[in-house]
């Protein structure tokens, strides 16, 4: 039965994730020489920054098959200056391939990466690579990958009775078919995965591409494509610009189809109503595209001819995302005064922030200057270069400053005794913390 599913392939920097990316496309025949990173000419780095920096800055998709499966395979940021494009993909993900790397196992990022497939309820394949290295000991990366991510790490590659009893111990109903069966069966295995109650680890290279044929194998035997709906909806995730400037909104269909011409309704961030007809849509693998008539539903396309769309927003049945993402800038700069005016500047910026709205940007009328924030030093040279291919105007940074929050860590009251012109009154004002990230409400007691 032919199926298809999105996964999203995530980890720390350097840990060989885009260099997987190139095995698999190889494996499966989408590509006919593997590219590498450090040679400029790996297949999902489309951009010139990216090629130059030898880092993946963009989450860019690409079309894998594997006899009946077809995995729309989305190659995510690894540097954590860019984490938030990451995160803004997790959101129409079925499976997340995690790559750790054999020499250096579970690093403080790869961490936090595992926190938000957590957070997003994403079942998730794990993939160590560089194996094909002396130092990598597959028991001891086993071990640290049980301690620091999950128990339920278990080594696929382990001989069938021995896998079949530790799957076993992942759920009651898998205990009782394996006591009964003597096995489980494929069908509990995908079950068990799906659910987030087993996290199948596979060994291998993906520079000399070991281990990687039999790890597609397993993603096509037990990965279960997301149930769809016969009512449009879709999720946008990203937005972005074509060489020629066209704006592209890059959206799941999760249910109904979406064809060319077909009008579409909808809220912008600002709340006004907008019904625009969609122009074009695009399949993309890498920097090459196909343009089709009809998306049908688990498929990623870029659909051209929505002007006012923004990542996390709902189409048709599906709403809008409201929680705000976990992951937020650590660094706030102003631009120093570039040659061009602010007020001509800022809607050119603005641009910037459709694709990236962690950016925050915004004009601050006190300090009379455009402010931006961002993740680190990297992004911010990402960022510089941006403009000045966009705009072709030279942005200099300030020195920035560190942006922390607080909060009262106790119930506290004030009180204020107020007699102005013969009247009285006596507030009081009680303060008490609230769970992190319920923002701040307010409320009389009168």
């Amino acid at each position: 039965m032919k199926k298809h599913i999105v996964a999203g392939i995530l980890a720390h920097v350097d840990a060989g994730k885009t260099t997987l990316s190139e095995a698999l496309l190889y494996r499966s025949g989408q590509i006919r020489r593997l590219g590498r990173v450090d040679h400029g000419d790996a297949f999902l780095d489309t951009d010139a920054m990216e090629r130059a920096r030898g880092i993946t800055i963009f989450a860019e998709p690409a079309i894998i098959r594997s006899g009946d499966l077809t995995i729309t395979l989305i190659d995510t940021p690894g540097h954590v200056d860019f984490v938030s494009e990451t995160e803004r993909s997790l959101r129409v993900l079925d499976y997340a391939v995690l790559v750790i790397s054999g020499t250096d196992g579970v690093q403080a990022h790869t961490e936090t990466l595992w926190q938000l497939l957590r957070r997003y309820g994403i079942p998730t394949f794990i993939f160590v690579t560089k194996m094909d290295l002396p130092v990598c000991d597959r028991a001891a990366l086993m071990a640290d990958l049980q301690r620091r991510l999950d128990a339920e790490c278990v080594d696929f590659g382990e001989n069938a009775a021995a896998l079949n009893e530790r799957l076993a111990m992942c759920g009651e109903a898998a205990m009782d078919e394996y006591l009964s069966c003597g096995e489980l069966s494929r069908d509990t295995v995908a079950e068990l995965i799906k659910a987030r109650r087993v996290f199948p680890c596979f060994f291998g290279s993906g520079l000399r591409t070991e281990g990687v044929e039999e790890f597609m194998q397993a993603i096509d035997e037990y990965a279960i494509p997301t149930e769809a709906g016969d009512v449009f909806s879709a999720r946008v995730y990203k937005i972005a610009r074509d060489a020629q400037g066209k704006r592209l909104s890059f959206l799941r269909v999760n249910g109904g189809e979406l064809s060319v011409r077909q009008l579409i309704r909808y809220a912008g961030e600002d709340g006004a109503e907008h019904e625009e007809k969609i122009s074009q849509l695009r399949i993309y693998s890498g920097i090459k595209y196909e343009a089709v008539g009809t998306v049908k539903p688990g498929r990623i396309c870029a659909a051209l001819g929505l002007s006012e769309t923004f990542p996390g927003q709902g189409l048709g049945a599906e709403a809008d995302v409201s929680a705000e993402p976990v992951l937020e800038p650590v660094l706030s700069y102003s631009l120093l005064p570039p040659t061009e005016d602010p007020r001509v500047m800022l809607p050119k910026l603005m641009q910037l922030q459709e694709e990236d709205p962690q950016l925050h940007i915004r004009w601050d009328e006190r300090g009379r200057a455009i402010r931006v924030e961002l993740m680190g030093k990297v992004q911010a040279e990402v960022f510089r270069a941006l403009v000045k291919e966009r705009f072709d105007v030279d942005v200099a940074l300030d020195a920035g400053r560190i942006m922390y929050k607080e909060t009262i860590a106790d119930t506290v009251e004030g009180v204020g005794h107020f007699e102005p012109l013969r009247h009285y009154a006596e507030v009081h004002l009680i303060m008490e913390p609230m769970p992190r990230g319920s923002g701040i409400v307010v409320d009389s007691i009168c």
